[in-house]
């Protein structure tokens, strides 16, 4: 194996360990709910869920969990809800 590349995968698995040095700017994701699948987002101004609940309450549970999943990887005030 190239001694850079053996390098770069231990520098990767030192990352892997710090998950604090990443934060979400921008995400997408498909959420497979109890009845149907959802699309999810996150940007600047917050989350986005395509659920009905989403649309009358500004979160859900499918946010909820994927805020959870990511804990102090996203910085919004919906977090807080959490």
């Amino acid at each position: 194996m190239d001694s850079h590349l053996a390098r770069k995968i231990e520098k990767a698995k030192d990352y892997a360990l710090q998950p604090e040095r990443v934060k979400f700017a921008k995400y997408t994701a498909t959420f497979k709910g109890d009845n149907d699948d959802h699309e999810i987002s996150y940007e600047s101004e917050g989350w986005r869920c395509t659920c009905y609940y989403f649309s009358g309450h500004d979160t859900c549970s499918h946010i909820m969990a994927m805020q959870m999943m990511l804990e102090d990887m996203v910085t919004s005030d919906l977090a807080a809800t959490v």
